[in-house]
């Protein structure tokens, strides 16, 4: 990523917001220089441009204009320079909102059931593959989940997936969701995320 940019974004490797933030930007081909954030010890430059001190943190160098949510900076990216004009519709966002509250709620209590004694994995993890089931059956029915083309959703939902996937990743590869399996391996194939992603 070229640093000769206007943009400057905090971000974290394995976060979930801050990757798909990461993948809008490449996806779009938007150059920006990335600042890999230590959680123990936070750039002060970044808790001063946004003090909850959370990523993704996109600083606009010229105007000193922020965006300090993974969502408003897709939204961004792809109002810049979208590659599909199916990439953002209402069908989209009400798949990405499940997926940010049930399915993220789940998915963490299941994840990190150990931060959580009062609660009982196997169930967080029965309900998380509610979503998944219904991301199963919609990708039945076409290559993405809601098309055959990207949408805002592929981007959005994706390393929430991949998260679930990565915690036992026999159990669910044993999963009878096929559908899900593919699409996950074709994303965590493409030249893009893999970009993305090195560390």
């Amino acid at each position: 990523m070229s640093k000769q940019t206007n943009l400057l974004l905090y971000s974290f490797r394995r976060c979930p917001y801050a990757m798909r933030a990461r993948f809008a930007l490449k996806l779009c081909g938007i150059e920006f220089e990335k600042i890999e954030v230590d959680f123990k010890n936070k750039p002060q430059a970044m808790l001063d441009l946004s003090p909850k001190g959370t990523v993704p943190v996109l600083y606009f160098k010229d105007s000193g204009k922020i965006i300090d949510e993974s969502l408003d900076i897709i939204y961004w990216a792809l109002s810049q320079k979208s590659p599909s004009p199916l990439m953002i519709n209402d069908e989209a966002k009400m798949l990405i909102e499940i997926s940010d509250t049930d399915f993220k709620t789940h998915l963490y209590k299941y994840k990190y059931h150990t931060r959580h004694p009062d609660t009982d994995p196997a169930y967080h993890k029965r309900e998380s593959e509610k979503f998944l089931t219904q991301l199963d059956k919609l990708l039945s029915q076409h290559s993405y989940l809601l098309t055959d083309e990207p949408s805002i959703a592929d981007i959005a939902i994706l390393p929430f997936v991949r998260q679930y996937s990565l915690i036992d990743s026999d159990a669910f590869q044993a999963l009878p969701f096929p559908h899900l399996q593919k699409w996950l391996n074709h994303w965590l194939s493409n030249p893009i995320f893999k970009a993305i992603m090195e560390k």
